[in-house]
């Protein structure tokens, strides 16, 4: 099967989440295709509109190739909010704006992340605003928050969301991840959720990730990555590289990526309980076997 190509893994991203930032809730939307309660479940499904124009079958687990709104749209379960699954508190889930959290992220980066008061924290596909608009208000009015994400629709729906929220510590920058809209050696902290996977130039994100750390600055991931090779099927089809299977990276290449770019104290600790959640992200429970959850940490020296 031939992979798509970069410029097309771009556009089909950016149109899958632009259609999910449209719709009006899913604020818990890891019941979207699943079982936990959600606002407005319709969201995801009605967000895969360029699966089925693709030829794909669109929303639902149990769908075929969709597997329908990254990351979190087919990965709910009964009981426990989403976000709860990943290690957000109740309280962390409360603190932000209704829609913020649009389920599509597969851990908890800021259990990670360490922030410290006056830090500059940047926010790598920032979506709609959920861990940017927690990480200022972990900085209590000091610092800033920075957050970038390259689809128009989930900017605007951050900005809105923030200023719900009064969070006067934070922006949100139209941009590409692989070309960051700032300067060299001006971030403190990097926090992503379920975003590099979606690159198709990972290599360009963490060169560029480096790029705008500070010396000593960290980088604090969660991502899904790969525990054994894809197989082509999973790679080549462009709604399953959107729900963040497709272009999850093996281990081995995320370390060799990260130490090429220049990182130091690179740590990369999987998450095998997650295997259960992923494996309800698709039609087949045998994805599992490739995927899971980690956490990825890196410092620049």
């Amino acid at each position: 099967m031939k992979i798509p190509s970069p410029d097309t893994i771009r556009d089909y991203v950016r149109q899958r989440y632009g259609a999910i930032a449209e719709q009006s809730g899913a604020a818990d939307a890891g019941g979207c295709c699943g079982g936990a309660p959600q606002r407005d479940a319709s969201a995801c499904c009605a967000a895969d509109e360029s699966a089925k124009a693709a030829g794909q079958s669109g929303c639902g687990c149990g769908s075929g190739d969709a597997a329908a709104a990254g990351g979190g749209c087919c990965s709910g379960a009964p009981g426990a909010s989403y976000a709860s699954q990943l290690g957000y508190s109740v309280d962390e889930q409360a603190a932000v704006p209704d829609g913020a959290d649009l389920g599509l992220g597969c851990g908890n980066p800021l259990a990670l992340a360490g922030i410290k008061s006056g830090e500059t924290v940047l926010d790598l596909g920032s979506g709609a605003g959920f861990d940017a608009l927690l990480a200022a208000r972990a900085l209590a009015g000091t610092g800033r928050v920075i957050g970038v994400d390259m689809t128009p629709e989930m900017i605007a729906k951050a900005r809105r969301n923030a200023a719900k929220a009064g969070a006067a510590n934070i922006e949100f920058r139209l941009g590409e991840i692989e070309a960051l809209p700032l300067g060299d050696a001006t971030v403190d902290l990097i926090i992503s959720n379920c975003v590099v996977n979606l690159s198709p130039d990972k290599p360009r994100v963490f060169a560029e990730a480096f790029r705008v750390l500070k010396p000593g600055g960290r980088l604090a991931i969660a991502d899904v990555v790969a525990t054994r090779p894809l197989p082509d099927a999973l790679r080549a089809k462009l709604p399953l590289i959107g729900a963040c299977i497709g272009g999850a990276s093996l281990v081995t290449e995320l370390r060799a990526m990260l130490a090429a770019a220049g990182f130091s104290a690179i740590e990369i600790a999987l998450k095998e309980n997650s295997r259960k959640v992923i494996a309800q992200w698709g039609d087949d429970p045998a994805i599992a076997d490739y995927l899971v959850s980690a956490t990825i940490a890196a410092r620049k020296s």
